[in-house]
């Protein structure tokens, strides 16, 4: 070494530095990477980026026809769309002080990537009737697109007080890849605000989603057959379930969640009509319900297999919530036969729920309703802590379930 230049000698031992830091920084993935295929942490790999790339190609739907006057928007829409899914790192614009009525449309990739949907305006439903005659189910609908974002802060109207008792979804995302939803309010939907169905990869941020508590079925957040999901800062206010998890879905998450009036948390209802079914690592964390119906909920119906497996609730805070902590396996939402015990039922199994605190509005806090042919096992309460008004006692109902209690539990099984 002596015998090299300084300069080379230099360029060798930062060379030497720098092969020695990524050694070490590999190691310590690694070791990160063991510790979480054994923990119960939830690990979502990263969606789409929020933001748009350096030189967009700009598409308004104002230049394609689109007047925001009231009248029927969706053919400039389409244009506008069409251009926009065909151009590399393009960006949709609905512009802000507008609101555009648009009638059941389907927006179909595949798109070119990095495609941005910017909503700062309002987009509404069409209020007439005669529009969903041959949409009956699903009034916005975005399909088969991979590194996909909305967001913008504008608003997504469902105009569903018109008709909650024969309604369809408001915002549907089916099939999509690395998909971004972010900044938006979405509120009156027809039925559940927003879908994803058969996604991989999502994120769905800072969204505020709101109907009136008597509004039927108007879920905030519907999760099916989609894996890799991450739920955060959201404010959901409706009248069914503001977070619902249901068969085909895996490795879910959702944190920092305001919730109320609505229906709560639920996984499920699994196994109807006698399906297999199953729903698995969903991790809830910091969550506030408030004057909810029910508020963490696992339900699954008799006669169905499958499972409901690896799912955690933890730090939520409970304000007057009926039925805080509830497993019902005989869930049913019409008398008939189904509603009793038969000879197969969904599994459920390791289900922690950990410092859970606040106020039941009803007298049972935790009711844990499983079957005898298949109980509820591996069920742990840790630092639970749920009593009622006035001092009032509770208590809990545990028929058919295997638990363990960690820390202090009140009331306790």
């Amino acid at each position: 070494m002596s015998l090299l230049h300084p300069h080379a000698r230099f360029l060798i031992f930062t060379v030497f530095i720098i092969i020695t830091s990524f050694s070490s920084e590999t190691s310590c993935f690694g070791l990160h990477s063991r510790a979480y295929s054994t923990s119960r942490i939830v690990t979502i790999p990263s969606a789409s980026p929020s933001t748009s790339p350096p030189n967009p190609k700009l598409v308004n739907v104002d230049a394609f026809g689109a007047k925001g006057d009231g009248g029927d928007d969706t053919q400039a829409f389409k244009k506008a769309w069409r251009e926009a899914c065909s151009s590399k790192d393009s960006v949709l614009v609905v512009p802000q002080n507008k609101s555009y009525h648009l009638k059941p449309v389907t927006f179909s990739g595949p798109c070119k990537s990095n495609f941005t949907f910017k909503v700062y305006g309002t987009i509404k439903a069409s209020p007439r009737k005669s529009d969903y005659q041959k949409h009956k189910r699903q009034w916005l609908v975005f399909q088969n697109i991979q590194n996909f974002t909305v967001e913008g802060g504008g608003t997504i109207n469902g105009n569903g007080k018109r008709w909650w008792n024969n309604s369809c979804k408001a915002v549907t995302f089916l099939n999509c890849n690395n998909l971004t939803v972010d900044n938006l309010r979405i509120k009156n939907a027809p039925q559940m605000h927003l879908t994803f169905q058969k996604c991989i990869n999502i994120k769905a941020s800072s969204l505020v989603v709101t109907a009136p508590g008597h509004s039927p079925n108007t879920d905030g957040i519907h999760v099916t057959e989609t894996q890799n999901i991450h739920i955060q800062n959201c404010t959901i206010r409706t009248g069914d379930d503001c977070i619902s998890i249901v068969g085909g879905s895996r490795n879910v998450e959702a944190m920092d969640i305001t919730c109320g009036p609505g229906h709560g948390i639920s996984i499920g209802s699994l196994g109807a009509g006698g399906s297999f079914d199953y729903v698995s690592n969903v991790m809830v964390n910091r969550a506030i319900l408030t004057e909810t119906t029910n508020g963490l909920r696992i339900k699954t119906w008799q006669g169905g297999s499958g499972y409901a497996k690896n799912i955690t609730f933890q730090n939520v805070e409970m304000h007057n919530v009926r039925n805080p902590i509830i497993i019902n396996q005989f869930y049913c939402d019409k008398k008939e036969p189904s509603c009793s015990e038969q000879a197969s039922a969904v599994e459920i199994s390791n289900i922690v729920y950990k410092n859970i605190t606040g106020v039941s509005a009803s007298k049972e806090a935790i009711n844990f309703k499983c079957s005898k042919t298949f109980p509820c096992h591996e069920i742990l309460l840790e630092d639970v802590n749920l009593a009622r008004q006035e001092d009032e006692n509770v208590k809990a109902a545990c028929d058919s379930v295997k638990w363990t209690n960690q820390g202090n539990v009140s009331p306790s099984c």
